[in-house]
């Protein structure tokens, strides 16, 4: 029997991202504060409060201009990349890489998949499910878009969820998982600080840790500042509206707002330094058994059958009509397109993506051990087919309200701050419902408001995973002030003016996250392209071609392959003995 050798070295990456030269680099840092990013940070976002505190006017005039500006020349920017994030994370579960772990090889779960779920899915839309739940499908109902169909038909019915759905499903949870896959795969599997910067090293290397880093960390404290403080306003103002429209308060004033984001600002700090594991989780398990209650609730009261009916409807209305949905752009109907644009679909991609640096990096904080496939399938499917059935139960219900009688329009338009509250007045239990929302509105603020807070202060500390209490606090703190004095500075007669500046400048700062988003799909690539897990199944398959083709040619058909363990000396030496019979 002759046997002959042919030895390869495989250089197998290290699966233990605690021993990376990465992970070594910044363990140096890790939960020091980093004063540059903190700095600059906290001084701009001090220096937008007393702006808009000495001239709101002009900070409103500023913010609209830009928004304005923003919207006209790159709206086709935000709906052609919103589409590729889709194809994108849905291309990488279904391939190759959706094998590999978001930790070490075999590493299992933190958080259980229902408390996972629950957790990303209340940080990332739960209060905007209940403040648009109701507002969104009808208004679309009523004034659906351009070309599409006449308001208040079957026809302008099936438009409404089929653009509801468009706004809340794939596309915004595409946009989350982009940034939570990147933070989760460097953080898990390579042993990189928790930073959106620290994701930029395939890219531009060494310089990820330079003034290029820390612009891009600043840009995503900022980003994530002024949403979650426009997310404190919009839940404020629709606490108000319930107690407003039940009778209990009358004509809420400024101290009123600020008095309900200093509860709210309270108990999220509260919630947030008290950590992860107790206090989001509980709040998020808790808010989704309340929420699950509502539905349930408004499904038995109300049109059962039509919701039954309108569930397949609208998915199949919806898949039917998304290459249409996604090719709107200015171009397909002039200025009136462009005018409902603005204020629909462009203004909620870049609202998302102004969301997507804290959301995503809470994603990710919370996804250890799953693997990309199970990944972007919680990420993106599961909250997409949670948002049908509540779009379908809640929408479904309103604009039967509408055909009914039982819901009054305002001037021929939807009250966005009374129209959830309206439609559980036509229902019994008005009262106790009422109180339901106002609760679920401030929890669900509550667990998504304390993820920002931490978020905010990783970024600040060097990317721990653990920040320090007195830098959650300060964020949590600045964010309240942020809303408080935006609203406190508004008409009392028009308290979500102030709020809608807020909102301009999200969006303003949106636009070059959409470059950085663009730029983390390739890194991730680069990365996955060198996986230890990739490099093995490459580097295996080229093996054993080799020994095949060793075999055949020294030994015709008649051969076999043998692996054996080689010396401790060569640890990441794999052999293959080629044995001809």
């Amino acid at each position: 029997m002759a046997k002959e050798h042919i030895t390869e070295t495989l250089d197998l990456g290290v699966t233990d991202p605690s021993k990376t030269a990465e992970a070594r680099q910044d363990r140096h840092f890790e939960g020091k504060l980093d004063w540059i990013v903190f700095g600059f940070t906290s001084l701009l976002a001090i220096a937008f409060v007393l702006w808009g505190f000495l001239n709101q006017a002009s900070l409103a005039s500023s913010a609209s201009s830009a928004q304005s500006w923003v919207i006209l020349n790159f709206g086709w920017f935000f709906v052609l990349t919103s589409t590729l994030f889709v194809v994108f994370v849905l291309w990488l579960a279904a391939s190759r890489y959706g094998r590999v772990p978001l930790g070490r090889d075999g590493e299992q779960p933190e958080f259980r998949t229902v408390s996972w779920v629950a957790m990303m899915f209340s940080a990332g839309m739960g209060i905007g499910l209940m403040f648009f739940g109701v507002a969104e499908p009808l208004s679309h109902y009523v004034s659906p878009p351009p070309g599409s169909a006449t308001g208040q038909t079957s026809e302008a019915m099936q438009v409404a969820m089929a653009t509801t759905l468009f706004h809340w499903t794939l596309h915004p949870w595409a946009m989350y998982a982009i940034v939570g896959l990147v933070i989760a795969y460097g953080t898990f599997r390579r042993g990189r600080s928790q930073l959106i910067s620290a994701a930029f090293r395939p890219l531009i290397g060494k310089h990820a840790n330079g003034p290029l880093g820390r612009l891009i960390d600043m840009m995503a404290i900022f980003a994530t500042l002024f949403g979650s403080a426009a997310s404190l306003g919009l839940g404020a103002l629709q606490i108000a509206g319930g107690l407003e429209y039940n009778g209990w308060i009358e004509s809420p004033g400024k101290l009123f707002y600020i008095s309900i984001i200093t509860l709210l600002t309270i108990a999220f700090v509260t919630s947030a330094v008290s950590g992860i594991g107790k206090g989001i989780q509980w709040l998020s398990n808790t808010n989704m058994v309340l929420a699950l209650v509502l539905a349930v609730f408004v499904f038995m009261v109300g049109p059962t059958l039509l919701m039954l009916n309108l569930l397949p409807t609208s998915l199949g209305i919806y898949i039917k009509m998304l290459p249409e949905m996604m090719a709107r752009t200015n171009a397909s109907g002039g200025e009136q397109m462009n005018s409902w644009l603005a204020g629909w679909t462009v203004f909620y991609w870049a609202w998302w993506i102004s969301w997507t640096p804290f959301v995503g990096m809470f994603i990710a904080r919370i996804s250890r051990g799953r693997t990309i496939r199970q990944f972007v399938t919680g990420v993106l499917l599961v909250p997409s087919l949670v948002s049908l059935v509540w779009f379908t139960i809640f929408g479904g219900a309103a604009i039967d309200a509408v055909r009914e009688g039982a819901f009054q329009l305002t001037n021929g338009a939807v009250n966005s701050n009374h129209a959830l509250y309206q439609l559980l007045d036509s229902y019994p239990l008005a009262s106790a419902t009422s109180v339901l929302v106002m609760i679920l509105v401030g929890i669900f603020f509550v667990s998504g408001a304390d993820a920002a807070s931490l978020v905010m202060g990783t970024l600040s500390e060097h990317g721990t995973t653990a920040p320090s209490r007195r830098t959650v606090i300060f964020w949590g703190a600045l964010t309240g002030t942020v809303a408080a004095i935006m609203l406190a500075i508004g008409d009392p007669r028009d308290p979500g003016e102030a709020l809608t500046g807020l909102q301009n400048l999200t969006i303003v700062v949106a636009l070059p996250f959409v470059v950085v988003m663009v730029l983390l799909c390739l890194a991730l690539y680069r990365d996955l392209r060198k996986d230890p897990m990739m490099l093995r199944h490459l580097r295996g398959n080229e093996l054993i071609e080799k020994a095949v083709l060793y075999g055949a040619v020294k030994h015709g058909e008649e051969f076999y392959i043998v692996v054996q363990e080689k010396k401790a000396s060569v640890k990441a030496a794999t052999e293959a003995e080629v044995t001809g019979s």
